[in-house]
């Protein structure tokens, strides 16, 4: 087995892994929050649980209590929710290595961008990782705690201002996967930091026969709510990659704005509706999320275009030679670049067979995103990108 063949492999394995992961932490922030949204409160005067729920599923019926500080006995096992989270961290770690680091040139650094180094382009991104969590767990420390709809602004302007400072340095795709695992970052580091080790405390309180201090479980579900509002932002995130159209322009930042707008409206109506709240009192969050969502497609198709008419009659040969020159080091048969062992997708473009065969799928990565070649390591031109164009319209 030959080194590229077997990196596939691997990459493949990490993102089963990671996906894997990823859908049973995410799975169980749903379920939870759909749960407490769910709860009965008990009866004022009374004891025992602060709110009960009846579930049925897969052919039985489930008691569910919860007790917002811990109740008087502690049972001798617990179930622990946190390794899900870890493993998603640490096999999207994997892969940010595997995928972004080891192929920086690549993927993480476009020259026209910022001309920088393989190894300043790794010390910014371990940089933002850290700086990223310690900046809003200060955030969340602060007397901001106790203003949540202000924290929760601050925080989106800090997501959105990273977003922004990502662009400035980082490839198009390298920017937009660093979002991602900016907030991914903080949300696995709420729950490792913050709140395994707040429950850990009560627990120990029950254990020593001390009564629990009630804000280790409310700092706790602040985080964990947090968690659950930037879950479906940070997933589309980590999908970027498959779609140049969201950060193959300048302002790519701009679309994050709008997706954790989107997401997280559409979060917030999910869970208000768990909630059996009325309509009337957050049905305003569907169309203010369908308005975010139309503004980042709007964004995504202000990419500037090239003037295909200006470059003329382009021949097949001059088409042939463009592709021979940016292209089939990795659309190849054999593909001569040491990242992979077959062309990409299976798309070839050693011959005019192939070019007009994959017309459309050149025409949209090449001409239009120009998210290839892979970091433009070619430096492709403008002007070559657009005798392409030319060549490959005059196909249709």
């Amino acid at each position: 087995m030959d080194i590229a063949l077997a990196t596939d492999w691997f990459n493949l394995l990490s993102r089963w892994f990671h996906v894997t992961a990823g859908i049973t932490w995410i799975g169980a922030s749903f379920y939870f929050m759909s749960l407490d949204f769910s709860l009965k409160p008990k009866a004022p005067g009374t004891t025992g649980a602060d709110g009960v729920a009846w579930e049925v599923h897969g052919g039985g019926f489930y008691h569910v209590q919860k007790y917002l500080v811990a109740p008087d006995d502690l049972p001798p096992e617990l179930l622990w929710h946190r390794w899900a989270a870890y493993l998603t961290w640490l096999s999207g770690f994997i892969l940010l290595v595997a995928q972004y680091y080891l192929n920086a040139r690549g993927f993480l650094i476009d020259p026209a961008v910022a001309d920088i180094s393989p190894a300043q382009a790794i010390g910014l991104s371990l940089a933002s990782i850290v700086i990223g969590w310690l900046a809003y767990d200060a955030l969340c420390r602060s007397p901001l705690a106790g203003r949540p709809p202000v924290l929760a602004l601050i925080v989106f302007l800090m997501v959105v201002g990273a977003a922004w400072a990502f662009s400035q340095v980082f490839s198009g795709r390298g920017a937009f996967i660093h979002v991602g695992v900016f907030v991914g970052t903080i949300m696995a580091a709420n729950v490792f930091l913050v709140i395994i080790p707040n429950q850990r405390i009560v627990v120990a309180d029950l254990i020593a026969g001390r009564k629990p201090d009630p804000k280790y479980g409310k700092i706790g579900k602040t985080r964990s709510t947090h968690n659950n509002y930037l879950t479906l932002p940070v997933l589309l995130m980590m999908v970027s990659n498959h779609y140049p159209m969201l950060y193959a322009h300048a302002h790519s930042w701009l679309v994050v704005a709008f997706i954790l707008v989107c997401g997280a409206l559409v979060q917030h109506t999910l869970n208000r509706h768990e909630a059996h709240d009325p309509w009337k009192s957050y049905g305003w969050a569907v169309p203010v999320a369908a308005i975010a969502l139309l503004l980042a497609i709007f964004v995504t198709s202000q990419r500037p275009t090239l003037d295909l008419a200006a470059a003329g009659q382009v021949s097949e040969a001059r088409a042939l030679q463009l592709t021979a020159a940016h292209c089939t080091a990795c659309h190849a048969r054999r593909p001569r670049h040491e990242s992979f062992s077959e062309p990409p997708k299976n798309v070839v473009l050693e011959t005019a067979a192939d070019i007009r065969r994959f017309a459309g799928a050149v025409a949209q990565q090449t001409v239009q995103s120009k998210a290839m070649p892979l970091g433009n390591t070619t430096n492709m031109t403008d002007q070559e990108r657009a005798e392409l164009g030319a060549y490959l319209a005059a196909l249709k």
